[in-house]
């Protein structure tokens, strides 16, 4: 089976990149069977070793990649990436079966017994430092998954996360069911009044989906630029609509059903584990520790953000009636009217900008802010990947191979909505040998016909240098145990290199070499890279706010009892927030994938902004030198952020680098609330 199944036989390959070009739909079901075979083998060989506990034959024996992580690491990006419906299928199959597996693994007693032996005498054992905090963060997920359980509250958590696993997939597939399949076609006649750019993305929407003329998505990167530019109120009204009623719409694909039994299960779970609220149980392992932690956050920022929201939401509306529409500012209208405002204040317009942002630009601007703090480099890779859109990189620093770094940038029908990082391969040191990863940016621009640049927004350039932060997070690894490399975090501080990386994009230098026009070649004029960076913070209100309500939302969710109707109690904290009209959610329930489709960002959605406080403050640490590329403070922030993963706790990490932590301060004044505060 293995030399006829890619997915189990050695690949043989370039820095031993998956063979995607040999794997097949059908080869996943019987690399599944094999992996949850050879893994029950181990953790059992693990947990009736003859010998005494040690942390070798013991927590490192577990940290070893196996058969497992390598078809798990293939079969996640694909099924994200390229889903089919034979994928999804297998995804709807194995969810739970993993999900049960792993409750089975949580709760082995003879393995959590020898986990524990190791915990109890971990201060006589002999560890070094990394090998401590990897044994206590083994032992507290242990616990955390049910280890100390006894009888029926064993098998009840069991069954809560086989079934929580099959709901957020369920949730999952719902949202790309319905970003698949609804798209608005318009006529040439449709777009007038619309850039060339827009124009351009959406007809070769209409090409990928084999109509005529041209097709606006669910794909924020055409739909927001049409909500800006488009002239049709009732065109922008009936696109906005389908955007915001994603995973609500009383048929199959709704999600409502499935966020109400989440909410109630992850209630119960919390409760066996002896937590009053699920955010309670969340929460404890983050850096914010507590709900009113960060609901504090939250509120400090909410009611300056509100303001500020409010006062230009009187702008726009002025904007409105001098159109002659005599209505109230509707959700539709706000990106249309806040462009028109731009121009007015900042005598910006998105299509003098645009050509300035071509992709290939970008990743190069982002591979060299990374070459200039960090001294990596990249030297492109020709092997075959999963689709033709995406494209491969060596990462080498010194010589010294660090990681393969792959970019998949364009929005297809096969892949889910959003932007994100993820690796096929994470760094490890196993049996002295250092594994290097194997990183993935996944986005969702608007391609361009065949023949002409990609170009994005200025915001679009800003995700690009997100996930790429993120990417370093990973490639920069340099710890010997899997379990803490990388990105693997607290929730509340992932975002934090992430967070941080965008700094870079605004910087003059940067914009100066890399924001080139795409026909003319020349370089933005100075005089546009001044009202660019002057108006960073517009629309910061607005921002802010759809955000921080997504935020609330979620937290209200676990902190409260399980509502019987999730829609009715979104309405009723929105309307205790004294949401403005015409904003509405970032992530309205029904499509709040990142809270969802799985519990990565339950409770903690606020995450984002709870690193942002710290982003802020870090890049101080560089102007404070006067150099945004200052090598002494890039030195400091690869030995205590980037390259040592969750070898030490979050705040730690931080106060090593920076010399204490940040207050909220720093937060306000870099989106520019500080003034409404």
């Amino acid at each position: 089976m293995t030399q006829s199944n890619p997915l189990l036989s050695e690949w043989n390959t370039p820095f031993s990149i998956p063979p995607f070009d040999q794997i097949e739909n059908h080869h996943f079901a019987a690399a599944f069977d094999h992996a949850f075979d050879t893994e029950r083998a181990n953790i059992d060989a693990i947990a009736n070793n003859g010998d005494a506990p040690s942390f070798d034959n013991t927590i490192g024996a577990m940290d070893q990649d196996g058969v497992m992580d390598r078809v798990l690491g293939v079969f996640h990006n694909l099924v994200g990436s390229v889903s089919n419906p034979e994928l999804e299928t297998l995804q709807r199959d194995l969810s739970p079966r993993y999900a049960a597996f792993h409750a089975e693994t949580m709760m082995n007693k003879k393995l959590f017994a020898r986990i524990d032996t190791l915990f109890q005498n971990r201060q006589t054992a002999g560890l070094n430092a990394e090998q401590l905090r990897v044994l206590e963060l083994y032992h507290r997920m242990f616990v955390r998954a049910g280890a100390n359980l006894t009888g029926d509250n064993r098998k009840r958590l069991a069954a809560i996360m086989q079934r929580l696993a099959e709901l957020g997939t369920d949730f999952t597939q719902n949202l790309l069911a319905d970003e698949r399949e609804w798209f608005m076609k318009l006529s040439e006649t449709d777009l007038d009044g619309c850039p060339s750019f827009l124009k351009s993305a959406a007809k070769q929407a209409a090409k990928e989906r084999d109509t005529d003329g041209y097709v606006i998505t669910l794909s924020r990167s055409l739909i927001v630029p049409f909500l800006q530019f488009s002239p049709r109120r009732d065109l922008r009204e009936t696109a906005f609509n389908a955007w915001v009623k994603r995973g609500e719409n009383g048929g199959k694909t709704d999600n409502i059903d499935i966020v109400t039994e989440t909410l109630q299960l992850r209630e119960e779970r919390a409760n066996l584990l002896g937590y009053g609220t699920f955010a309670d149980f969340k929460l404890e392992t983050e850096m914010a520790q507590t709900p009113a932690n960060v609901r504090d956050l939250l509120m400090a920022v909410w009611e300056p953000a509100k303001a500020a929201a409010n006062a230009d939401a009187a702008k726009l509306t002025k904007l409105m009636h001098e159109d002659g529409i005599n209505a109230d500012l509707a959700p539709w209208d706000w990106r249309y009217y806040a462009e028109k405002l731009r121009k007015a204040e900042h005598d910006l317009d998105e299509s003098e900008l645009k050509p300035y942002f071509q992709l290939d630009q970008m990743i190069e601007a982002s591979f060299d802010c990374a070459t200039k703090l960090f001294g990596l480099t990249f030297k492109p890779l020709d092997v075959p990947l999963y689709h033709p859109d995406a494209r491969a990189w060596e990462v080498l620093k010194d010589g010294r191979h660090m990681a393969v770094f792959i970019g998949d940038y364009f929005a297809r029908s096969s892949k889910r909505s959003g932007a994100w990082c993820s690796r096929f391969r994470g760094q490890s040191v196993q049996d002295g040998v250092d594994i290097r990863p194997i990183t993935v940016n996944v986005c969702n621009f608007a391609k361009a016909p065949e023949g002409e640049p990609a170009l994005l927004t200025f915001d679009d350039a800003r995700t690009l240098f997100h996930e790429f932060g993120h990417a370093l997070h990973s490639m920069l690894s340099d710890v010997t145990y899997g379990f803490i490399s990388g990105t693997s975090v607290a929730r509340d501080f992932v975002e934090l290199p992430s967070q941080l990386y965008e700094h870079w994009l605004s910087v003059p230098e940067v914009l100066e070499q890399f924001a080139r026009h795409a026909d003319t070649g020349n370089a933005m004029p100075r005089e546009l890279l001044d009202r660019l960076l002057a108006a960073e913070n517009f629309d910061q209100g607005f921002a802010t706010v759809e955000y921080t309500a997504s935020a609330l939302v979620d937290l209200a969710f676990h902190t409260e009892t399980p509502p019987s109707d999730p829609m009715v109690k979104q309405a009723a904290i929105l309307a205790a927030l004294d949401m403005p009209n015409a904003i509405t959610m970032r992530h309205a329930t029904p499509h709040f994938a990142h809270v969802f489709s799985g519990d990565g960002y339950s409770s903690a959605y606020y995450s984002y902004m709870w690193s942002e406080v710290m982003d802020a403050d870090a890049f101080a640490a560089f102007m404070e030198t006067g150099d945004a590329f200052d090598k002494k403070t890039a030195q400091k922030l690869h030995n205590h952020i980037y390259s040592v993963g969750g070898s030490k706790p979050a705040d730690v990490l931080y106060t090593e680098f920076r010399g204490s932590l940040p207050k909220v301060d720093a937060l306000l004044k870099g989106r520019g609330l500080d003034k409404t505060a």
